[in-house]
């Protein structure tokens, strides 16, 4: 007498490929993200940059009670496009957050286009990428995520709403 074999479900095969592709797309963002992470130069306090209204802030007051959230972008990239409005959406929501726009051209330019788009958070027009080359962002969109003056947490490429809320909540634990 012989046995039958009693074929596996398609959703259970299906259910641990995806896992072992999560895991995998996991690991290599990590290492991604570990790669292409900014790093604030260490021996110099953080810059006091005047904004798009003409405003001063400051990031180290700026982030010393709650963790300050300093989002990279640029009118060009395609991916800001997705991610900006829910750093626009946190910023309604009462966020602590600052924006540099990266190489997105003059103040008037940048400041017609933010208002096209609706666009209020506070920005610092980074024209010739100066910032950007002493905190060594290469990448755009990139998210740090500052606590008492020091970088706690960074990311590059698209964030959702909800990891970007995670990481500031995980921020805000921190000693």
């Amino acid at each position: 007498m012989t046995e039958t074999v009693t074929p596996r479900p398609r959703w259970r095969r299906w259910g641990k490929e995806a896992l072992w592709l999560l895991l995998f797309a996991l690991i290599i963002s990590t290492v991604l993200d570990l790669w292409r992470s900014p790093a604030l130069p260490e021996d110099s306090p953080l810059p006091v940059l005047t904004l798009q209204d003409g405003t001063q802030a400051d990031l180290q007051a700026m982030s010393r009670d709650r963790p300050l959230l300093v989002y990279y972008w640029a009118s060009w990239c395609a991916v800001c496009r997705f991610t900006t409005p829910t750093v626009e959406q946190l910023w309604q929501d009462g966020g602590n957050l600052l924006t540099v726009a990266l190489r997105s051209g003059d103040d008037a330019r940048l400041q017609q286009g933010m208002a096209r788009k609706g666009l209020t958070f506070p920005t610092h027009n980074d024209e010739q990428g100066a910032l950007a080359a002493r905190w060594q962002v290469s990448v755009t969109p990139s998210f740090l995520i500052i606590k008492e003056g020091k970088v706690v947490s960074s990311t590059t490429g698209w964030s959702s709403r909800w990891g970007l809320q995670l990481r500031l909540l995980w921020a805000s634990w921190l000693a």
